[in-house]
């Protein structure tokens, strides 16, 4: 499995046929169901509200609808960056784009455009991620190495995106991209968007990860960032596809 970022070029990730026929079988447990203009309304509502509640936005599920409909004008940040996430969601559900490193900072741009400075820019800075303790729980690739690693992930999406199973491209591509953490703040947002343009393009229906399920998800990418696990991802994708259909 994938190593730690720092140490293992992520070209290197190779599963063996037992292990492809393996994650094959996690991807039977779901109903490929494909959405309908208004399910697609009801989707960008409910993502909207989740992916950015989940990085602490206050605007309510009710808000969120208003905003979209046009009944709100935006007051603040938070107002403006559901706003924008919508239009991300629009984005990918229409995008034929290859992905790549343009590709992910027009993501981070669209979503955050008018709202940081930085939108749409790598860092060029060292972060790490602390709890509410203060404890350091995730540290991102160091900036000497991190424009390669990203170069690297989108290649190693374009190397197997016709070798293995689709949910476990999306997985490996969400959870390196948060293990690298390429931009100063947003990295959470865009994932989730990068999760769901990978399962778009292999005709699956996106996935709403839910903030009353913000504890299991950040669990599973301490798994990944820890152990290099992308079962307890893989299975907690699952359960979110049974909740959401």
């Amino acid at each position: 499995m994938l190593e730690e970022v720092k140490e293992r070029n992520i070209l290197d990730f190779e599963l063996t046929p037992k292990e492809i026929e393996e994650y094959k079988r996690y991807e039977k447990d779901i109903e490929i169901k494909h959405l309908q203009t208004l399910n697609w309304k009801r989707f960008t509502e409910n993502f909207t509200y989740n992916t950015n509640a989940i990085e602490g936005s206050t605007v309510a599920l009710s808000e969120v609808k208003e905003l979209l409909r046009g009944e709100e004008e935006p007051q603040d940040v938070d107002d403006l960056e559901t706003l924008n996430v919508a239009k991300a969601v629009e984005y990918i559900k229409y995008s034929t784009e290859k992905i790549t490193v343009e590709f992910i900072g027009h993501l981070h741009l669209i979503c955050f455009k008018g709202t940081k400075k930085f939108a749409g820019k790598l860092r060029n800075v060292n972060v790490v991620i602390r709890d509410g303790q203060g404890n350091i729980v995730h540290q991102g690739a160091p900036i000497d190495k991190m424009n390669g690693l990203l170069d690297e992930l989108c290649k190693w999406y374009v190397k197997h995106k016709k070798k293995y199973p689709a949910l476990l491209l999306a997985v490996v591509m969400h959870n390196q991209f948060e293990q690298i953490h390429p931009f100063q703040d947003g990295n959470g947002r865009v994932g989730r968007l990068l999760l769901n343009y990978v399962l778009l393009q292999h005709k699956y229906p996106p996935i709403n990860i839910r903030l009353k399920d913000r504890g299991k998800y950040y669990k599973c990418l301490q798994e990944y960032d820890h152990k290099n696990d992308v079962k307890s991802t893989l299975k907690f994708l699952i359960s979110q596809y049974k909740k959401q259909f």
